[in-house]
């Protein structure tokens, strides 16, 4: 497996996508998570935001001013600073775009057209251009003008009833699941626009929609629910319809998921249990015989599993072969070797920290793998660099934008460190 490029002796960035040039119109979670992933893969990435910085960078956590967060969404990437309120910074921006391959925004529906941004205008100057549309709704239909997050996504797309314990409120996942998915959604749509770009030499709008996201993951109940009329309940940490999978408390105090969804499997399950005798009962014997008692089965497997700590009972399932994993803590992560290996954390030069880890890179190609070469830079750090190598502006200009508000620039070497708004 070809080792990843990362840190400071990866060099300029490299990767399958070397070459292409996308626009980050974005701010907080999806759209910033689409155009890193762009970066990871070798593309030119120029983050557009406000003197002010993207919210992101006040999310999450802060060693002193520093945003550890902003420091790994926004790696790779070149930050400037516009304002596109200002007429000026909208010509900027639109002279970028006419370079770019990609245009990734997510602002509310008709934002971008009230500003003379919208694909129509941008194309003209552009044909082959692909513009990536993030939004709460997307770009059409009675909810498209609603503000919208992932959270909301996800109460409208049916994730959140599904979510917690049966006797208890719908419960929520406390990380950006919905955001991170259709980030990936929206990716992908935007490799397809320039796949078939190279057929037909034009781009095209990819709508991304994060109540369809969070839908898409609804799959299974869709023709339940048109041919059984079953709305899908809360079951806790259990599969519906599937035992024993579920979470299981070990002597330790800990827990670990077991999954025995097979019949095969579950076979393996009872042995090592010291209950053959299962294998053989008509009430245990099949996986819907199984899937009618989830209760009773679950504590069966629970009754054995309080007699035993986790690291036992993963390592005796793992060796029959049973899926099985102790629910790991961030510090568990950070012991796991597999993690290390893996390279899923890396260690990238910070300028403020020497070093920081971020997480790794997903996928991983065997042939052209991706990079992280640098954290995340602070607000404007390349502005100037964009401008003079991209629009060909001097610096007097560049001093004259600043001047009247419409750019704003910082010293790269010391903002290159995912800092927050306030980086000088």
């Amino acid at each position: 497996m070809n080792e990843p490029l990362t840190g400071a002796g990866a060099g300029a960035p490299r990767g399958p996508l070397t070459g292409y040039t996308v626009l980050e119109l974005c701010s907080t979670i999806a759209g910033p998570v689409c155009a890193r992933l762009f970066a990871d893969f070798g593309a030119d990435v120029i983050k557009v935001e406000p003197a002010e910085g993207d919210p992101v960078r006040n999310m999450g956590r802060h060693d002193a001013e520093v945003s550890l967060y902003a420091a790994s969404i926004l790696r790779n990437k070149q930050a400037i600073s516009v304002n596109i309120k200002t007429p000026q910074g909208r010509d900027l921006v639109r002279q970028l775009a006419a370079k770019a391959d990609v245009l990734i925004e997510n602002f509310r529906p008709g934002t971008l057209e009230r500003l003379g941004l919208g694909y129509d205008e941008l194309s003209r100057d552009n044909p082959g251009l692909v513009m990536v549309r993030i939004s709460g709704y997307g770009q059409t239909g009675p909810y498209k003008d609603r503000p919208g997050y992932g959270v909301t996504a996800e109460a409208v797309g049916g994730v959140r009833h599904m979510t917690g314990d049966p006797d208890r409120p719908p419960a929520r996942v406390a990380l950006a699941v919905t955001d991170e998915h259709t980030a990936v959604y929206a990716a992908f749509g935007a490799l397809m626009a320039l796949l078939d770009r190279v057929k037909t030499g034009k781009g095209q709008i990819v709508d991304t929609a994060l109540y369809e996201t969070a839908f898409s993951m609804m799959e299974p109940h869709v023709p339940a629910y048109d041919r059984l009329k079953l709305v899908p309940k809360r079951v806790g940490p259990n599969l519906p319809a599937t035992a024993p999978n579920s979470l299981y408390p070990s002597r330790d105090g800990e827990y670990v998921l077991i999954a025995a969804n097979s019949d095969v499997i579950f076979q393996r399950l009872a042995r090592v249990m010291g209950r053959p005798e299962l294998i053989d009962d008509e009430r245990y014997a099949t996986q819907r015989a199984r899937a009618a008692r989830v209760a009773e089965m679950n504590g069966i497997v629970q009754e054995w599993t309080q007699q035993h700590e986790a690291l036992d009972i993963e390592a005796r399932l793992l060796e029959a072969e049973v899926p099985c994993a102790r629910v790991y803590t961030m510090a568990d992560i950070f012991e796991d070797p597999h993690f290390k290996q893996r390279d899923m954390l890396v260690q990238v030069p910070h300028p403020e920290f020497g070093q920081l880890t971020m997480m790794g890179i997903v996928p991983k190609l065997s042939a052209t793998p991706g990079q992280i070469w640098r954290a995340g830079a602070g607000v404007g750090a390349h502005t100037a660099d964009v401008l003079r190598s991209r629009l060909g502006l001097t610096d007097e200009q560049i001093r004259a934008l600043e001047k009247e508000g419409i750019i704003r620039c910082a010293d790269a070497s010391a903002a290159d460190q995912g800092a927050g708004g306030s980086t000088p």
